[in-house]
């Protein structure tokens, strides 16, 4: 899932002196990068294969960053290509361990610090697996307006790796922000989120995991699963509310609810 702040901010990166959106925003920048590629066989077998890309953001990431001339790393998978659109297939616990499951753990991790981002699933890379990474750290945060910080109720926490995720509410309570995705480049639209889940499964050495979140990290939590069934951003955005990047600080249309919690 993208940054999701909704004010423009000027980064302190001597390369980039431009203006971005903060995470959950997004600019393209052209840069080497590798394609991971489905075999769409039974094994369920990758490859990485070497080609000329320009950088595809997808999950809530922010474009920074350089260091994927350092990095061979998969590309993003766009809206449109089935492995996003259909459910991903769970992870056989007897194969987290393996060296094929641990590559495609360490390639998300990577992929989404590259950008950085705050979260990734596996299909965004085109792997059909149950698979979701998450992380904030202080310093994106830090990238945000206080008062966005505040009404997001957003924290930092550590990295964390999910496989067979079952996310579940904690409460009827819910909230409203802009989200935006790296597999929809450029845009961005409103959708209401629960504020409290529960999500377990398993962690990368094949334990159990339980998850209690709120606020910000329930929201990335959420859009991650969702993208585990298929579902991006914008099948469960408000009505009326979708806009391109350059849009984002135009009011919304009336009769749209406003943004906050509920």
């Amino acid at each position: 899932m993208e940054a999701l702040h909704l004010r423009p901010l000027l980064l302190p990166n001597p390369i980039l002196k431009r203006v971005f959106q903060t995470p959950l925003s997004i600019l393209s920048i052209t840069r080497p990068q590798l394609l991971f590629n489905n075999n769409n066989n039974n094994n369920t077998n990758f490859t990485i294969t070497p080609k000329t890309l320009t950088v595809r953001r997808a999950g809530w990431f922010l474009g920074l960053s350089d260091n994927s001339k350092k990095m061979k790393l998969p590309d993003i998978v766009k809206a449109g290509d089935p492995v996003l659109h259909e459910a991903a297939q769970e992870v056989d616990p007897n194969e987290i361990r393996s060296e094929r499951v641990q590559k495609i753990i360490d390639d998300m991790v990577n992929v989404m610090r590259n950008a950085p981002g705050v979260g990734l699933a596996a299909p965004q890379i085109g792997v059909p697996l149950r698979i979701i990474v998450l992380e904030d750290t202080k310093e994106y945060i830090s990238y945000a307006p206080k008062e966005d910080i505040k009404a997001q109720d957003r924290q930092p926490f550590d990295l964390l790796v999910i496989l067979n995720p079952k996310l579940e509410k904690k409460s009827n309570r819910t909230a409203l922000f802009f989200e935006g995705c790296l597999s929809v480049d450029g845009f961005r639209a409103v959708v209401e989120r629960h504020r409290e889940v529960e999500v377990t499964g398993l962690d990368r050495n094949g334990e159990p995991i339980k998850i209690t979140a709120s606020g910000w990290q329930a929201r990335i939590l959420q859009h991650e699963c969702d993208h585990l069934d298929g579902t991006l951003y914008v099948d469960k955005m408000v009505p009326k509310t979708f806009r391109t990047v350059e849009n984002l600080e135009l009011p919304l249309a009336q009769g749209c609810p406003k943004l906050g919690p509920r």
